[in-house]
């Protein structure tokens, strides 16, 4: 089968690889769309710890089951699933005590272990969902990120008609706000520094702001009289932003961290205290939250229909990750059609 197999830092290719082995308890799922997340161009990069060449990357896929062995759950082939791809140990104190999400040795399908960029996969049973049929395959897709989103509105503890900030207009920004719009947000306001991504932003009627030289904390001064936004969720993982957070969030408001940071950085602590605000990290998402998410895409997928902007057939991805990284394309969500 033809699979994009990170081969070396800086290097993928689209190789003829076996197919996976069947397994016990788990299902062959023909894939068909698999998204292109920021972890995998970490992977691609050559930056992320524990991906190791060769590997079948991504974990954002959705695919049809043609074989189950040993079923429990009701799957049968025709079933169109996604899958929850995190791999917990099971015996850590996060998994002793209903936190498997944040296993001290958490692992991931597609960074661990072969992905879904390929044409088959076998997936254990247990961390497979069925996709309800008004869901199109390429918004299933992103089942998997927005499932992010779930989790970090869960954990801002983020209330209807509270205001709210974004930092970074990429999928995960984007996301977010289309989540905060369907739940009744007072107001949205979306920063980054890429004018392409601010103006799809702005088309989609958004309010977005460019954050160069502190442009988003002056606007958000001004909007709000010096008062603050009642939510702050920072989705850039860049540093400056990290600095920002205290002073666009209101006292008493919450700021979450939904972007992951690759290096220390530096925070201006003595607003967390005069403001009293709450400072919360969000890391992927529970197993019942991918499964919330799963009938939540259906019910906003209008509005996700704007977030993939570009869709590469399996057998043309060798360059994928060049074409994400030339400013003149203006990539949001790409995904591989693992079809063609």
């Amino acid at each position: 089968m033809k699979a994009l197999v990170y081969a070396a830092p800086s290097r993928v290719e689209v190789r003829d690889v076996p197919e996976p082995q069947p397994r016990d308890h788990a299902a062959k799922v023909r894939m068909r769309y698999c998204g292109v997340c920021g972890t995998d161009i970490a992977i691609h990069a050559g930056k992320h710890p524990r991906a190791k060449a060769p590997l079948v990357i991504g974990h954002e896929f959705v695919g049809v089951i043609e074989e189950v062995r040993g079923g429990t759950r009701g799957f049968k082939p025709g079933d169109r699933v996604v899958a929850y791809p995190l791999l917990s140990c099971g015996v850590c104190l996060p998994c002793r005590t209903g936190t498997p999400h944040v296993c001290e040795k958490l692992k991931l399908i597609g960074i661990d272990c072969d992905g879904g960029m390929a044409g088959f996969a076998w997936v254990d049973e247990d961390v497979l969902f069925k996709v309800d049929d008004a869901l199109s395959d390429r918004i299933a897709a992103l089942i998997e990120p927005l499932a992010v989103i779930v989790r970090s509105l869960h954990q801002s503890r983020y209330q209807v008609r509270d205001s709210a900030v974004i930092i970074g207009a990429g999928p995960i920004g984007l996301l977010t706000a289309i989540a905060l719009r369907r739940s009744g947000a007072s107001r949205i306001v979306i920063s980054d520094v890429d004018e392409a991504r601010l103006g799809m932003c702005h088309t989609l009627g958004y309010e977005t702001v460019n954050g160069k030289n502190g442009g988003l904390v002056n606007f958000v001064n001004e909007a709000t009289k010096g008062e603050g936004m009642d939510v702050v969720f920072e989705c850039s993982g860049v540093e400056s932003a990290a600095l920002e957070v205290t002073k666009l969030a209101r006292v008493g408001g919450t700021i979450c961290m939904t972007g992951i940071h690759k290096a220390p950085r530096p925070v201006d602590l003595r607003e967390i205290n005069f403001k009293e605000q709450t400072l919360v990290g969000s890391r992927v998402y529970t197993k019942r939250e991918f499964e919330q998410t799963v009938s939540y895409a259906a019910q906003i997928r209008d509005d996700l229909e704007h977030v993939v902007t570009q869709v590469v057939p399996l057998t043309k991805s060798a360059g994928i990750f060049d074409m994400i990284a030339d400013p003149a394309i203006n990539t949001l969500k790409v995904l591989v059609d693992c079809t063609a």
